[in-house]
């Protein structure tokens, strides 16, 4: 039943997603120029920061999945208010860390609040808003999407050029008290009467996608390839104990009928491999800029930005591109062009050529967002009823997965041909973005599994 708002909630409610969108995105985006500069402050090589950004990633994926039971529980107001705070509190931890532990353990508590305002502040609107305006109601809340890659890497370049690195996590504070403003006047309190939620599943779950991340990251450490192994088998093992239980639960976290669903299983299954070379790149290119060829953090944030560009001037062809080849031709061909985009990254020798690479980055930006809005529609594209929102919830877990997988298989492969083999730094690097390009490309041909007219019924 649709609830009635105020005009004054009508109007400004959206804001409140627009706010919590645009924090959590530039707090994704923001770190990556800021790690070289974060890792000297902190005693550590910049080379062994990626856990800084994995752990945030890994947080999200893990707890986004009961998010939705707990606001149906307890409240949308109140778990949106709560999720804010915790953000808050993980954003000042992280400021105050004087160890890349303590960052990880403060990121972590970041990521719980993360976890939740995002996908609550979007349950809201979803819940509050006539079906006829929700198409609208959302474009104008998720435009903080498409400004916030474009000013994280800049931001946090100038900040710790400029000021400190504590600045990039202390400037969530006054954004996040504006959101608890808005939220505690704007936000209905809704409530839904709801099944229990599924602890056993949400514990293999999450036990087993954490034992695979860890797994790739003791695996690059020479010395710890047994333990990554054993870590490896566990979480294989526990993923199996889901899939047995999930058959014999009445609800369970996430529905195996999914997986009945072709496209769903398809585009699910390329969102995560495509991902580990496109994700790579962001916490890869910094650390080359700086810490290879002496860019300044600002001048690092510079050369990103042109990433950004691309994906929003590139947003209005999406549609068109697709209907006049349909889901399945662009999402290979595009996928093959990534990973050529990915390999000619080992051409860049010189800091000196970013004019040549720039015009390349606004094209890596493009093709970036093409493949996103295609495989997150084409996903949820036949799922029908109690699917779409089930179905909504683990591709967002699969795209959190799939940042902090391709970070880690990023910096597993850069730390195994340094230390290892002993590669030359910036010939590491090369290696590394040939493997991503590599592993991109036969990604890409997952796609071919899509039926030729999948999706058309969608224009």
């Amino acid at each position: 039943m649709q609830i009635q708002l105020s005009k004054t909630q009508t109007k400004y409610l959206p804001y409140v997603m627009a706010i919590a969108l645009f924090m959590q995105i530039l707090d994704a985006t923001i770190l990556n120029t800021a790690l070289p500069k974060m890792a000297t402050a902190l005693g550590e090589s910049p080379l062994n920061m990626q856990w800084a950004v994995i752990s945030y990633a890994l947080t999200l994926a893990i707890f986004i999945p009961i998010s939705g039971f707990l606001a149906d529980k307890y409240g949308s107001r109140n778990v949106f208010l709560i999720a804010v705070s915790i953000f808050c509190v993980g954003s000042l931890l992280c400021a105050l860390s004087g160890s890349l532990p303590a960052l990880i353990a403060s990121r972590i508590i970041q990521g719980i609040g993360g976890a939740m305002m995002t996908p609550v502040a979007r349950l809201i609107l979803v819940k509050s808003f006539p079906r006829n305006q929700l198409l609208s109601v959302m474009n104008f809340a998720v435009i903080p999407a498409l400004i916030a890659p474009l000013l994280g890497p800049l931001l946090g370049g100038y900040l710790v050029e400029y000021a400190s690195w504590h600045w990039i996590f202390l400037i969530n504070i006054p954004m996040g008290l504006i959101g608890l403003i808005l939220g505690r006047s704007l936000i209905p309190d809704l409530r839904e009467q709801i099944n229990r939620l599924d602890w056993l599943g949400f514990f293999l779950f999450a036990t087993a996608v954490s034992g695979l991340t860890l797994a790739l990251e003791f695996g690059s450490h020479v010395g710890q390839l047994n333990l990554a192994i054993v870590l490896a088998i566990t979480a294989i093992v526990l993923l199996v104990g889901y899939f047995w239980h999930a058959k014999r639960h009445a609800s369970p976290l996430f529905s195996l009928s999914l997986f009945k669903v072709d496209t769903f299983r398809i585009g699910i299954a390329g969102n995560l491999f495509t991902r580990l070379g496109i994700s790579a790149v962001p916490f890869l290119l910094p650390l080359l800029l700086q810490v290879v060829f002496d860019f300044s953090p600002s001048q690092a944030g510079w050369f990103l930005a042109p990433i950004a560009i691309g994906a929003m001037g590139v947003k209005p062809l999406v549609t068109p591109a697709i209907r006049r080849f349909s889901f399945r031709v662009v999402l290979i061909v595009n996928t093959i062009l990534l990973g050529l985009l990915i390999m000619a990254l080992s051409l860049f020798k010189d800091g000196s050529q970013w004019v040549i690479f720039s015009p390349l980055m606004v094209v890596l930006g493009a093709c970036n967002s093409i493949q996103f809005s295609a495989m997150n529609t084409i996903t949820i594209s036949d799922l029908q009823g109690q699917q779409i929102s089930s179905g909504n919830s683990l591709m967002a877990v699969n795209q959190q997965l799939a940042i902090g997988f391709g970070i880690a298989f990023g910096a597993t492969v850069l730390n195994m041909l340094r230390g290892r083999w002993q590669v030359e730094t910036l010939v590491a690097f090369h290696d590394t973005f040939l493997l991503l390009g590599v592993v991109t490309i036969l990604s890409g041909l997952y796609f071919l599994r899509l039926p030729p007219k999948a999706g058309d019924s969608l224009y």
